[in-house]
């Protein structure tokens, strides 16, 4: 406990400097963005633990106070209740200091590239695969996102074999790092004159999107390919060759953007998506070498791992990694309950690291 008060004491000293230097004033404005955003990280630390001092004081305060009540009845009575107060709401407290100090992701405040692919179960998978685009279109209106298409594979009958997107708004990956993997649907499906059940699968993957800055790629180590753009069924849509197969030669990572008439924009739009993937697998390797040590369930990024089933016929969607059921489908799907299911995951990981922190 002495060496997470000393933290404490870091910090505030820390949030202290930061603050006269900024009201003295900074020449160098790279100096000040870079102390402005350092206080600004440490601002809400900085309130919760003097929230948590104060409250501190107040029951050693309340301690004394009942010492002396002596006979006063009136006076005991008061000092017991403020003790008891108190001493429920300071473990919140340092627990709320304690999530607040953990070690952020760098890349939770960034947009990002949400690309969900339908898998096994044929013309179903593809139309579950629409209504989880759907889904994450209408929570991203919740948070007051911006959705982009990218490119879209539609199948001609409301599915979709794939699609990718752009999603720009605050936090957005913070929120939805944990939705990469398989989620799986049971219902029947509307060509099914029996009435069984199919279960089928669609892969959903968010990455961080990144800028040329953050992730180097030499042109040597590029194939670029151009086609026509086709839609469903094969049609060609366009005259020109202005799609655009993009192949990362040392991964092996192929990107295709057809979305756009011209060329060019296909190439840009292709060129973030693959910036995105490799950075993602850098993630996936750092986040694979953490969780060998701390055997961590939640944030994994395993696009092979079933995270999620949606089942129709109960009314019920449940996260498999948390253990997690909620009897609100319909809720979900429309994007309104899913935040339900993201906190509960965000909770559990930093369960997860604080744990692991103790260990």
């Amino acid at each position: 406990m002495s060496s997470f008060k000393n933290t404490l004491t870091q910090v505030l000293k820390q949030h202290t400097e930061i603050s006269k230097k900024l009201s003295g004033g900074v020449d160098d404005s790279k100096e000040f963005v870079r102390l402005s955003k350092e206080y600004a990280e440490l601002e809400p630390v900085a309130v919760a633990i003097q929230a948590l001092k104060t409250a501190e004081s107040e029951l050693e305060g309340a301690t004394e106070m009942l010492k002396e009540a002596g006979a006063d009845a009136d006076m005991k009575e008061m000092a017991e209740h403020e003790v008891m107060t108190l001493k429920k709401l300071i473990p919140n407290l340092e627990h709320q200091v304690q999530v607040l100090l953990l070690p952020k992701d760098k890349d939770d405040q960034r947009n990002a590239i949400l690309e969900v692919r339908a898998g096994t179960g044929g013309d179903e998978a593809a139309l579950f695969a629409a209504d989880l685009l759907r889904m994450y279109q209408r929570f991203a209106e919740t948070q007051g996102w911006k959705v982009e298409i990218l490119d879209m594979n539609s199948t001609g009958i409301g599915g979709l074999k794939e699609v990718s997107a752009t999603i720009s708004g605050k936090g957005v990956f913070s929120k939805l790092k944990f939705e990469s993997g398989v989620h799986r649907v049971q219902r029947v499906p509307d060509t099914e004159s029996s009435g069984r059940i199919h279960t089928s699968a669609a892969t959903v993957a968010v990455l961080p999107e990144v800028e040329e800055v953050d992730i180097q790629i030499e042109d040597k180590d590029l194939r670029i390919d151009v086609f026509r753009s086709s839609g469903p069924g094969g049609q060609s849509v366009n005259t020109t060759d202005s799609a655009v197969r993009i192949t990362h030669i040392p991964t092996g990572l192929v990107v295709s953007q057809q979305d756009e008439k011209s060329q060019h924009k296909n190439k840009a739009k292709g060129m973030k998506v693959l910036r995105a993937r490799l950075y993602d697998l850098e993630r996936q390797k750092k986040e694979a070498a953490r969780a060998k040590d701390r055997q961590s369930q939640i944030g994994s990024g395993d696009r092979s791992e079933r995270i999620r089933t949606y089942n129709f016929p109960q009314g019920r969607v449940t996260d498999h990694r948390i253990n997690l059921t909620l009897y609100k489908l319909d809720q979900v799907l429309a994007g309104e309950a899913l935040i339900e299911l993201i906190e509960a995951l965000t909770s559990a990981d930093q369960a997860d690291k604080l744990a692991s922190l103790g260990s």
